[in-house]
């Protein structure tokens, strides 16, 4: 019995009410969050529109699950479909009790990651160098899930970090109850590849992809090592597992693109974003787009008018106001027969023909 040792969890499922609230999934959900918040920031920072990593993500998360299930089904078939299998073929879609393949979800989701960025005119080179870091820390947070499911762990140590696991788990040894925390391993690894991919970016400004080639070349390198230590089943091809054989292809091929981008010179797309209007040019009412048009179509045609006819002010004066027609054609009247302001009222003389004239014309 080790004089020190990691516990594990009573639990890892609590029920508000009738709705189970599963650690795995809080685990995955609290990462994604995480990796969209650092990513959104460094968006940002490149000059990228804001909420463009959250509009990406509606596309990004859904691919990289069911990518991550398809990859962990297809390696693990004997789990759900093997003569022996110890779960039932339904349970290849329980997602909750933890099996996600971090291959298959980076590439499922990627491919998500694609079709959002085709959309906006967003190189998806520059967009995946963004998010590299952000995907390492939410490895690192969604590691913890497999703490709560007691599940991949290493195999037996009498360390001081050992991981307690319950004796009737799958993979443990009898009369041992101490394992390698590899859970924890990982967590730790992705936590400090993430600052190393911030770090390097920046002193060396690597651009075209070179981060995220960087971010699958430092995470394989790990991984193979970490993967040696688990007890869980698994195939196996000339004495290594499957994931370490999926490591060193994944690594040679991220260090070989890694070579391949560093010759790349051209410039990388973040996306239109469009220029600020300044306050009141041609700002439009939203309640009355119709009407503000016309008003300002009306605008320019006066200005213009006045400026190339230079009677047009003057036949403007003389306009007749369509609600008081008479009135208006009176004072022409009198302006034309004199009667302005500046002249004398006229005599009684004057004016008895001038309203009997009017009342004949009036009876006719």
């Amino acid at each position: 019995m080790p004089l020190a040792s990691i516990p594990s969890p009573s639990q890892g499922v609590w029920h508000l009410g009738v709705v189970p609230i599963r650690a795995y999934a809080l685990c995955i959900v609290l990462g994604v969050i995480v990796a969209v918040i650092i990513g959104e920031r460094r968006w940002r920072a490149r000059g990228g529109a804001p909420g463009t990593i959250v509009d990406l993500a509606v596309w990004a998360v859904p691919f990289g699950l069911v990518g991550g299930r398809l990859y962990h089904v297809i390696t693990d078939w004997q789990l759900y479909f093997g003569p022996d299998a110890p779960n039932r073929p339904i349970e290849a879609l329980y997602i909750w009790n933890g099996g996600l393949g971090i291959w298959g979800a980076v590439a499922l989701g990627a491919l998500g990651v694609w079709f959002g960025c085709r959309g906006r005119g967003i190189s998806l080179s520059a967009m995946a160098d963004t998010v590299a870091p952000g995907i390492a820390v939410a490895q690192a947070i969604g590691r913890w899930g497999n703490y709560f499911n007691q599940e991949l762990f290493g195999s037996p140590t009498d360390l001081p970090w050992g991981l307690e696991i319950d004796p009737d788990r799958p993979g443990t040894v009898a009369g041992v109850s101490t394992y390698h925390p590899t859970f924890l391993y990982e967590s730790i690894w992705d936590l400090g590849l993430a600052l190393v991919l911030i770090w390097a970016g920046r002193r060396f400004a690597l651009r075209h992809g070179r981060v995220f080639a960087l971010y699958v070349a430092g995470y394989t390198l790990g991984r193979f090592w970490i993967e040696g230590l688990r007890v869980d089943t698994a195939h196996h091809i000339l004495g290594l597992r499957l994931n370490q054989w999926t490591s060193i292809i994944l690594f040679v091929a991220a260090m070989a693109y890694f070579w391949y981008a560093g010759r790349k010179t051209g410039e990388e797309s973040v996306g239109v974003t469009p220029e600020p209007v300044p306050d009141g040019a041609g700002a439009v009412d939203p309640a009355h787009p119709s009407d503000s048009g016309d008003e300002a179509d009306e605008a320019d045609g006066t200005e213009q008018s006045a400026a190339t006819d230079p009677g047009a002010e003057a036949a403007a004066e003389g306009a007749v106001d369509p609600a008081h027609p008479s009135d208006q054609a009176d004072e022409a009247e009198q302006d034309e027969h004199g009667d302005g302001p500046d002249r004398p009222a006229a005599s009684p003389e004057e004016i008895t023909p001038h309203a009997v004239s009017g009342g004949e014309k009036e009876k006719r």
